[in-house]
């Protein structure tokens, strides 16, 4: 009977045990990977993006640390750069071939793995906000072009002009591709993402772009992809990515990290670095990725000479780094 009654209690301990290794809650933020190098910062523009990151992260800090969900910190997070003109997204987007701006944004569930994405958008300031209301309040996954545009309306969303995403910046990036006679995404990827787990255990990922500068209106990259620039399941990782889209959806990124953990039993970090370090090398690709698996701990793996990234969690653990060191 003692025996007995000391199994009972061992099994009721390990059943209950809590899994020490979680963080309460994490948060990572990314704002797009290329040529970022420190000979080629000036210290204003480093202000305002490393204001505009921490900006973002505080935000969404602010949510997960009062027991809000990993969903509403990606969104949210995501929001305040896109409102920022120092990143390829919202505000400021790039421009087409055709002088005009065409937004993508995708976010996923890692609890229901629902999503929502749209693309081509070019009336909305907040594109991620349209991507969580097509996951929330319609049946489908993805909305284009004016069908995104509609349904926003039909949401309540405020359109803006066209002078909205006009910055100086992207208007003499076009001109110079322009001369160029190419589209590119070589110099810098300003792609903006997030990924967060909260308290409930809940991940989230999600991404938002204006594309490539001189793109043929129309194209689509991987941001608003599900499984190529974004992806989230508890069971494995939330992942964000950033880089040519091109040679990320032929890779299916996103997903195919999750994969290496799910089927390969591999860590996110080890899975991570064969899929950016392996896979989109080897083909010709580059860019970079955020991540966070089941637990909270984080990878920020790229290819490239920076990627624009920020992290914070429940353990005080933050930080705001550009380049490769």
């Amino acid at each position: 009977m003692r025996m007995l009654l000391m199994c009972l209690v061992v099994l009721s301990i390990s059943t209950c045990r809590v899994d020490t290794d979680r963080l309460e809650w994490s948060l990572v933020l990314h704002g797009g990977a290329g040529t970022i190098k420190p000979e080629n910062m000036t210290p204003e523009k480093e202000a305002r993006i490393r204001t505009a990151l921490q900006q973002a992260l505080d935000a969404g800090q602010q949510i997960l640390s009062g027991g809000g969900s990993s969903l509403d910190a990606v969104e949210t997070s995501i929001r305040i750069l896109e409102d920022s003109p120092e990143f390829n997204a919202g505000k400021g987007a790039v421009f087409t071939a055709a002088r005009t701006n065409e937004l993508d944004a995708s976010i996923m569930d890692g609890k229901s793995l629902n999503a929502g994405a749209v693309t081509g958008v070019q009336a909305i300031a907040n594109p991620i906000s349209l991507a969580r209301s097509v996951m929330d309040r319609s049946p489908h996954v993805m909305l284009a072009g004016r069908g995104a545009e509609a349904f926003a309306l039909e949401q309540g969303f405020d359109t803006v002009g066209t002078d909205y995403f006009w910055t100086q910046q992207r208007w003499d990036q076009l001109e110079s591709r322009r001369k160029a006679q190419k589209a590119t995404s070589e110099d810098k990827h300003g792609t903006v993402g997030a990924v967060a787990l909260d308290h409930d255990g809940n991940l989230a990922a999600g991404t938002s772009t204006g594309g490539m500068t001189n793109k043929r209106f129309g194209r689509i990259g991987d941001s608003p992809i599900i499984g190529a620039g974004t992806y989230a399941n508890n069971k494995t990782c939330a992942i964000s990515a950033t880089g040519h889209g091109e040679y990320f959806m032929r890779l299916m990124i996103a997903h195919d990290i999750s994969a290496g953990i799910e089927y390969g039993n591999q860590s996110l970090k080890a899975s991570a670095r064969q899929v950016i370090q392996g896979k989109l090398t080897d083909i010709g690709g580059t860019g970079g990725i955020i991540g966070l698996d089941k637990n909270g701990h984080r990878v920020l793996e790229f290819n490239t000479m920076g990627m624009y990234r920020a992290w914070t969690d429940s353990n005080g653990d933050t930080g705001i780094l550009f380049y490769d060191k």
